[in-house]
Parts: C-alpha cells; structure tokens; sequence
C-alpha cells in the first residue's frame, strides 16, 4: 500500500476486496429460479459498498460524506441478508458465506461507527 496502512485499516481497499470476494462467491452459487434473483441482490449490494465508500471519500461537504456512509452502512447490512438466503437455498455453500457475513457485519459496524460520529 502506498499510504503504509494494512488493508484491514485502509476501508477503499478492504471495501473492494469485498466486492470482489461478493462476486467470486456468487460465481459460484448454482444457477435456479430460487439463487438468480439472490445472486443479482448480492452482487449489487456487496459491490455497492466499494463504490460509495469512494464517493464519501470524495464527498463535497460532511452532509455528503455521512450520507454516503450512511449507504455504505445499509448496503453492508443488505449484502448479510443476502448472504444468509443463499445459505437457505444452497446449504453446502455455508463455510464460505459465513467467511463473507462476518466481513459484511464488520464492515456494517465500522460504517455505522462513522455515521454516528459524522453528526
């Protein structure tokens, strides 16, 4: 990293590795009528995060910054409830989706963690 902060604390990073794991994950979700909506939900969502995390990096006031972590904040949330619908349609997938729910819940707890302190 070029900043000298570990990607644990560096949140445009982590964010997007997110993302990524997100899409890695749902490439690998089989294909029915239950998992293909679940999986487009997933996708937007878990990729989501990344990307308004870099719009409240670039935020033109602190109005627009805790808005845009405040959407951070809710699509970590919605990127958990999708996660756990894709365990009910496809138990086996379970070990790997606990590894992305722990990850969305600490990124939920760290964007909510901003929003309350940008008041």
């Amino acid at each position: 990293m070029s900043n000298g902060k570990s990607s644990k604390y560096n949140l445009e990073e982590r964010t997007a590795q997110f993302g990524e794991n997100i899409i890695r994950f749902c490439k690998n979700v089989p294909k029915n009528i239950v998992t293909h909506p679940l999986i487009n939900q997933l996708v937007r969502a878990g990729t989501s995060v990344g990307a308004n995390y870099c719009e409240a990096d670039d935020a033109e006031s602190r109005n627009d910054f805790r808005h845009k972590i405040g959407i951070c904040k809710k699509e970590s949330r919605e990127s958990k409830h999708f996660i756990r619908m894709i365990v009910v349609a496809v138990p086996d997938m379970k070990a790997d989706a606990a590894i992305l729910w722990r990850e969305a819940k600490e990124l939920n707890l760290i964007f909510n963690t901003i929003y309350i302190k940008v008041k």
